[in-house]
């Protein structure tokens, strides 16, 4: 069949063969002959060393990072990671309370010429007990002015409650005391304690004031002691004096076993843990149903006469 039309050659013979690549892009050669000279070193684009430096510096603190996170696997799932802290707090040295107590004004901050007053609000509902044990033990120690009074919030406190500090003989004038000492009755949820009115927020909660009084002493611990003295005074609050009928037989049991190591729950002499525990027993209900070493510390807290001044307030 004939075409329809006829269409002009857009190119010569030859001329596709010789326009065709013979590649998709050219390459520098990278081979050179023998003998030949070098071919000039192409600049390095200061930005893109700067990126493989701080690439380089990346991946160092990355395998450092590793090493670090190895070594803790290991240290944690060796056996002798899971060992029993109370052995080395048998094997620590107690000191008895310091005698002349700590500064008071490093503690409570320095105020010429004015008694360092201390003063917690408390509902008599639950009275902190603990606190009143510590308040006697301070008395040992300093010249304490205290006080007792009711605010507008409570319509009645019981008569032992508004003597909880037995007869106050204010014979001495004000500057003589080291330290003030009040407690008012007041319709609040928890414990609150200040010592500088005007600048400070309150401290909260029994076992936060109980800690921070029973620091007035001057006693220092390590951080194991520590950790274990908190975690008993935790313990004692929110498991034993609010727990349920199983969280406090497991915390008695507990406690019968620390007790059968040492005399108190922390080592060889009395501490805020112990304070605080015995007072979470005596409100809690449990004490005549304790185990013996249980039993026997109690006698032991009883023989000293803050806690049994704090007794009478229980009848």
């Amino acid at each position: 069949m004939p075409a329809m039309y006829k269409v002009r050659p857009l190119h010569g013979s030859g001329v596709l063969a010789e326009h065709l690549p013979t590649c998709m892009y050219p390459l520098p050669n990278l081979h050179r002959a023998p003998g030949a000279a070098a071919p000039p070193q192409e600049e390095v684009d200061p930005s893109l060393q700067a990126l493989e430096s701080r690439q380089e510096e990346i991946l160092k603190r990355l395998y450092e990072l590793k090493s670090a996170v190895d070594g803790l696997s290991k240290m944690i799932q060796t056996p002798d990671a899971d060992f029993d802290v109370t052995n080395i707090i048998q094997t620590d040295e107690f000191s008895p309370l310091p005698t002349n107590g700590a500064d008071l004004d490093l503690m409570l901050g320095k105020d010429y010429g004015a008694l360092k007053d201390v003063v917690i609000n408390a509902n008599p509902s639950l009275p902190p007990l603990s606190l009143l044990v510590v308040h006697s033990l301070l008395c040992e120690r300093y010249k304490i002015l205290s006080a007792v009074h009711t605010h507008s919030s409570v319509k009645s406190v019981p008569e032992n409650l508004l003597k909880c500090f037995g007869e106050q003989t204010k014979n001495k004038p004000r500057h003589e005391y080291q330290l003030g000492f009040t407690l008012i009755w007041k319709d609040v949820p928890k414990p609150q304690m200040k010592f500088s009115i005007q600048t400070m927020c309150p401290i909260e909660g029994e076992g936060n004031i109980a800690r921070f009084l029973f620091s007035l002493f001057g006693q220092k611990y390590n951080a194991v002691t520590s950790t274990l003295i908190d975690s008993w005074v935790d313990t004692a609050l929110f498991q034993l004096k609010e727990g349920s009928s199983k969280e406090r037989a497991a915390v008695l049991r507990s406690m019968n076993a620390a007790l059968g190591k040492s005399s108190w729950l922390v080592g060889s002499e009395l501490t805020v843990a112990d304070v605080v525990a015995w007072c979470a027993l005596q409100q809690s209900g449990t004490a005549n149903t304790a185990p013996a070493n249980v039993q026997k510390w109690m006698k032991s807290c009883e023989n000293l006469a803050p806690f049994s001044s704090v007794m009478k307030l229980l009848k």
